[in-house]
């Protein structure tokens, strides 16, 4: 989704809180094409929400209070009239634009699921997976993301949300994937796989990855490696495979997914083993991140046997690395679960 052009580099002020818990604290609000950039007065981005999953708390009143999805305790308030039509012009868009019942079966799927039955045990599951993945707008994605997101959180306990943590990690989010990038980089306090990707460009990564390491290329290293897994395995289709046939069949007719499916799949990320693309894969994209893959190999494996490929075709093993966090950010992106 991108954002509609009369509202290119809107601006406004508005009033922040990480969580319930928190202060609030003037920000500066800025209307991207995908996301809503908040940052603190001197510029430096505090959060980013997506424009697609974005939810107001307060219908019809002012000031308007906006989270980042339903079940986030993130708000923001804003007053500036212009701001909120534009958020809200974008969601009413984001609306029209999903599949209806009856308008995409009518459009795609007549003939399909009139064949449903005999062509089941051959190649129906695969085909159909295939075309959800192919007309599911990234707003939808961003949608299941989000909702996902919440759901994991209940299951590993609340995203960590330190303020200053959180503009290290946007800081650290750009310098790896591009300020262009879709989605964001989520801190929870306990993740088995270290990191993995939802649908519509969310990163998740265990706390314990960056407050362990001596170096901001560990987490840099888990970050880029979820990010690469995600472009060559679509994480709908792992929420696809979850949900079965017959959800599957639901989001492309309806355009819904039952939230028991993503509660279930919840449930199965936080437990599953740990899974990283193939090293070759790997070298090629710290490379082109301009990051070191020993300092990852050897967080993954102490001994380095597991990882010696990454070790031994390290492209900075005998050069320096460009900077990947100032030694501030650094410090500020280890306390991210800190108050």
């Amino acid at each position: 989704m991108t954002a509609l052009r009369e509202y290119e580099r809107l601006e406004s002020s508005g009033l922040w809180r990480a969580n319930a818990d928190a202060q609030r604290r003037d920000v500066i609000v800025n209307f991207g094409n995908a996301t809503l950039v908040i940052t603190d007065g001197a510029g430096r981005p505090l959060t980013h929400w997506s424009l697609a999953a974005i939810t107001r708390c307060n219908p019809g009143k002012l000031p308007a209070v906006f989270g980042p999805s339903i079940d986030d305790d993130e708000t923001l308030e804003l007053d500036d009239e212009t701001m909120i039509n534009a958020i809200e012009k974008v969601g009413k868009s984001i609306t029209k634009t999903r599949p209806k019942p009856g308008k995409l079966r009518h459009i795609m799927t007549i003939g399909f699921v009139a064949g449903t039955a005999a062509l089941a045990i051959f190649w129906l599951p695969n085909a159909l997976m295939q075309q959800t993945m192919a007309v599911v707008p990234l707003s939808k994605r961003t949608e299941i993301g989000a909702i996902l997101l919440g759901q994991v959180q209940r299951l590993t306990g609340p995203r960590c949300r330190n303020e200053n943590g959180i503009a290290a990690l946007e800081t650290l989010r750009t310098r790896l994937l591009g300020r262009e990038a879709e989605g964001q980089v989520v801190v929870l306090p306990q993740l088995a796989q270290g990191a993995l990707a939802l649908p519509g460009g969310i990163v998740l990564i265990d706390r314990r990855i960056i407050e362990n390491a001596q170096d901001p290329a560990v987490p840099a290293g888990y970050i880029v490696a979820a990010a690469l897994g995600r472009s060559e395995i679509d994480p709908l289709a792992a929420v696809l495979k979850s949900a079965g046939i017959g959800k599957t069949v639901g989001l492309l007719t309806t355009g819904d997914l039952p939230p028991e499916s993503l509660v279930d799949y919840a449930r199965e990320i936080t437990e599953s083993e740990p899974h990283f693309p193939k090293d070759k894969s790997l070298v090629a994209a710290f490379k082109l991140a301009q990051i070191p893959t020993g300092p990852f190999a050897m967080a993954r494996d102490e001994t380095g046997q597991r990882t010696k490929t990454l070790i031994q075709n390290d492209p900075y093993a005998e050069r320096d690395e460009p900077e990947i966090l100032s030694d501030g950010d650094w410090v500020r992106l280890q306390g991210i679960c800190n108050g």
